[in-house]
């Protein structure tokens, strides 16, 4: 009797640490359990997110078209990812930063779709322009590079815009020179498309809080 009670209590132990064991294992699985949920949970609500982003651009490009329908239609305007572009050709002569009497038509066309389309959206419109990566002539006195011969042409535009209509406050004008060409600028024709002016609405700054003087 004495041999069975000894033997029981050397058994015991055992079952103690086999259930301490199997807790610890149960509580390593709830723990990885919660973090693939958790890894899933992120992973769905940054699809979801991506989703609505892709549909709201979508939205957008399509409002544009639909806003810009008359201009692209005559191929004088073209859409590229909400860009709005025009050949430089079209509004200037080269090396010019004075409006040709088309190119002024062409964005007196353009003001009543974009004023509607900037005003559902609450956004501004960034007008930009671009050159070749042809020096300017020794001697031209008007620009001393092509950075300020794409802020001249930009300038023109937006003062153009505004001329016909476009109020001030949902406008501003940026320069790039010979940056973010379009084409390769190794032919005439290539540098013949890098020569533009592109319009993009771009979103309002918001929250932005300027600090007192002092």
């Amino acid at each position: 009797m004495d041999n069975g009670d000894a033997g029981m209590e050397q058994t015991a132990p055992v079952w103690a640490v086999f259930g301490d064991l199997m807790s610890g294992l149960l509580g390593a699985f709830v723990l990885i359990l919660v973090g693939v949920l958790g890894v899933q949970l992120e992973l769905a609500t940054h699809l979801e997110a991506e989703v609505q982003k892709r549909q709201m651009e979508e939205k957008r490009r399509m409002a544009l078209e639909k806003a810009l329908a008359i201009p692209l239609a005559t191929g004088r305007v073209t859409l590229n990812n909400g860009r709005i572009g025009i050949s430089g050709s079209v509004l200037f002569a080269l090396n010019s930063d004075q409006l040709q009497p088309a190119g002024r038509l062409l964005l007196k066309s353009l003001v009543a779709p974009l004023r509607v389309y900037l005003g559902e959206r609450d956004e501004l419109l960034m007008v930009s322009g671009f050159t070749d990566d042809v020096p300017i002539q020794q001697g031209n006195s008007r620009f001393v590079d092509n950075w300020e011969l794409s802020a001249q042409r930009a300038l023109t535009v937006t003062r153009a815009l505004i001329d016909e209509g476009m109020p001030s406050s949902l406008i501003f004008a940026a320069a790039f020179g010979t940056e973010q060409p379009v084409a390769s600028n190794a032919d005439d024709k290539g540098r013949s498309q890098n020569r533009r002016v592109e319009m993009a609405p771009v979103p309002k700054a918001s929250n932005v809080k300027i600090p007192a003087d002092g």
